[in-house]
């Protein structure tokens, strides 16, 4: 990297050393390099000229072109300096209050100005408080030469106090693109800049900071996204690109339990994306590499025996298979489920987890240890007991957002020469973006289609006043011996007002519903009250269950065919859609009951809007990570995984894609970037090294 990139800012006119030392501080901005790297977040647009008689109190920031005049220091009220700037349509006022007495002197009646700044109205009048004035430089005819795009930058109280402002980081910058535009190394190959029209790596970054018109910013703001997504893309492939070569898999490809369950077991056809799915692990427990596949899919569509002719093929190639989730409470659905479809091949399945008794525990490890345990299913517990398998050959691991890679890891003895294949599994989709970004070295597996004969789940949106209503179609279902889950929002910081309005809920339906019998789960109940309650549901005792989110994943009850959800305005977009999957396992029709009050902001309001409008899992994942941000969504805002300085997962989905085809392609025609035309490509991730994520400590 040239030396002169890395020169210090306090070398900057203007600059000096506190003011560098401030920015270091303020901004994390140290060189050269670090300033044309510090991109702007948004652009007041000088382009165009405004006649004073068209402005109107709907337009924020404007431009204007005009002569001064009646400039004057007004004493009453709160002191200010008023001026008033004319055009041949019109008159507006200027005001300032502060910095008065330096501004008058500054001020020339007469004089043609350019201003820009904010309207506001006072009374009938607008006028424009504190804008930016500077004298016309040219004509009237040639006025639009002076105008442009200027760009705006993110600055903090501290540096403002010390009159670093972002007019002051965009003439730094001025004086800084200008001095380093010969030492900015082109990054990407010819073939890439051809390929996608790409503008050159320095002009780029003088466009992205002093753009002429929105054309250029637009080509700028493409090849930098490109390029950040692209290296992004190409560290994660050369990650899996290692993880094939450095480690090797067990090889299982014994399929003839699969088909004897096949022909005699399943009582239901695979829909085609759990075949394709199928085919895909099993391609991968047959290549001698070790599998890392994340297997998505909406609830119900059918992971769960996807999963299980996956264990058949381990279990009939004569390894284990371990199977963990992050509660015990979908540990025990799991191994129920998973007990009734191996019944008929004479499989054990055995469940463990933090309440298994201490010698039911020991003939557990026992029994892996001599290899006559085919499939152990637990919590976390498992993490504890994963060296005693005697042949691990599987490990399927289900909510991955709840697992760490480093936990993964567990699973399996480092010193084996063969690992374990891993398949993780979640039922909350996640946008491709995102899935290309997070699991960029996992396999990605998604089943995109829902049984045959499964009914679409009905959302409806009803309004508190509307609470008769939902009353009457509560008793419909009931009568008609269907089951009704109502659930109450419940946010930590205010527990004792959720715990109030669920006792309050529970109340008025108790009132509401005196014949039939009702179960009521919360949090502050402790763990063997919540279980009595639920199978008491599950086992259909109780027809309505008043609960708080406890209930978003765990219990299948397939008679339940009503979810209701109080203050749905409260819940995000993904929980929603958890809680509505609750329902509709059954073969009757079910529905999702969003109640609301009747003040919803823009975003609550498109939430609910979603949800009533599509039950496609990836769309609303889609609209999820538009609202809310992917740092949100994943909970890994603060780990520096999306910390880029252009790039938006929530909008450049294109790109990206384009961004990822083309790390592919290079990857497989030279893997090792030894071709001369690769070169750029070598240099820049040697220098990207330093900054590198750690992708491993990513869960």
């Amino acid at each position: 990297m040239s030396s002169v990139l890395q020169t210090a800012l306090q070398y900057i006119p203007g600059i000096g050393p506190s003011k560098a030392l401030l920015l270091h501080q303020e901004l994390q901005l140290s060189t050269f390099e670090d300033l044309i790297y510090f991109y702007p977040f948004r652009y007041e647009d000088r382009s165009h000229l405004y006649p004073i008689n068209t402005l109107t109190s709907r337009l924020s920031y404007v431009q204007l072109r005009g002569t001064l005049s009646r400039v004057q220091i007004v004493q009453a009220g709160k002191k200010r300096l008023v001026a008033c700037l004319r055009d041949n349509t019109g008159e507006i006022t200027l005001v300032w209050f502060k910095g008065l007495s330096w501004i008058f002197k500054k001020l020339q009646v007469g004089a043609t100005y350019i201003v820009f700044g904010k309207l506001t109205a006072y009374g009938q009048q607008l006028n424009m408080v504190h804008p930016e004035l500077e004298i016309a430089t040219t004509p009237p005819e040639h006025a639009h030469q002076d105008l442009s795009l200027r760009p705006v930058y993110h600055t903090t109280d501290k540096l403002k106090a010390r009159h670093i402002d972002s007019k002051i980081v965009a003439k730094s910058l001025h004086y800084v693109l200008p001095q380093v535009a010969q030492h900015i190394p082109e990054t990407l190959p010819n073939a890439l800049l051809g390929q996608y029209k790409l503008t050159g790596k320095a002009q780029s970054l003088w466009n992205i900071h002093f753009p002429k018109n929105h054309h250029v910013l637009g080509q700028a703001r493409f090849r930098l996204k490109f390029e950040e997504l692209f290296y992004l893309q190409l560290q994660l492939l050369q990650l899996k690109q290692i993880q094939v070569e450095k480690r090797k898999g067990k090889i299982l490809h014994n399929t003839q339990l699969l088909h004897r369950f096949y022909k005699t077991g399943l009582a239901f056809a695979l829909t085609g994306a759990q075949k394709r799915v199928v085919k895909e692990i099993y391609r991968d427990l047959r290549s001698g590499h070790q599998m890392n596949r994340l297997l998505q899919g909406d609830v119900g569509s059918g992971k769960t025996i996807v999963a299980f002719l996956s264990m058949l093929i381990c279990l009939g190639s004569g390894a284990q298979v371990a199977m963990m989730a992050p509660t015990e409470l979908l540990a025990e659905q799991h191994f129920k489920v998973l007990r009734d479809l191996a019944q008929p091949l004479n499989l054990t399945v055995v469940l463990l987890t933090g309440a298994t008794k201490r010698k039911s525990r020991t003939a557990i490890l026992d029994a892996l240890q001599a290899g006559t345990l085919q499939i152990l299913v637990g919590t976390h517990a498992l993490l504890n007991v994963a060296m005693n398998f005697h042949n691990l050959g599987l490990a399927i691991i289900d909510e991955q957002h709840r697992f760490g890679v480093m936990q993964r890891a567990q699973l399996w003895n480092h010193q084996q020469a063969d690992l374990p294949h891993v398949l993780v599994m979640t039922a909350t989709p996640i946008p491709r973006t995102l899935a290309m970004t997070f699991y960029g070295d996992l396999d990605v597996s998604v089943i995109d289609e829902m049984p045959v004969g499964r009914k679409p789940i009905k959302t409806l949106h009803y309004y508190d006043a509307q609470r008769l209503k939902l009353f009457r179609f509560l008793r419909e279902q009931m009568v008609a011996d269907r089951q009704v889950y109502m659930v109450y929002p419940l946010i930590e910081e205010s527990e004792n007002m959720d715990y109030q309005n669920l006792m309050d809920g529970y109340e008025s339906i108790c009132r509401a519903f005196p014949d039939f019998p009702i179960s009521i789960v919360h949090g502050q109940m402790n763990t063997p009250d919540k279980a009595y309650e639920m199978q008491r549901f599950a086992q259909g005792e109780t027809r309505l269950m008043v609960a708080t989110t406890v209930i978003e994943v765990g219990v299948n009850v397939p008679n339940a065919t009503v979810m209701v959800i109080e203050s749905a305005e409260r819940f995000g977009l993904a929980q929603l859609h958890q809680l509505r999957g609750r329902v509709g396992r059954g073969s009757h029709q079910s529905y999702c009951i969003l109640m609301t009050g009747t003040q919803l902001s823009s975003k609550s309001r498109e939430r609910i809007q979603t949800m009533v409008q599509t039950n496609d899992g990836f769309k609303i994942a889609d609209v999820d990570l538009q609202l809310r941000g992917p740092g949100d969504l994943l909970g890994v805002q603060q780990s520096g995984v999306l910390d880029f300085k252009i790039a938006d997962l929530s909008q450049d989905s294109s790109i990206l894609q384009a961004a990822r085809e083309s790390a592919q392609r290079i990857i497989k025609e030279d893997p090792s970037l030894a071709l001369p035309q690769h070169l750029p490509v070598k240099n820049q991730l040697a220098r990207l090294r330093d900054h590198t994520i750690d992708w491993g400590s990513v869960g």
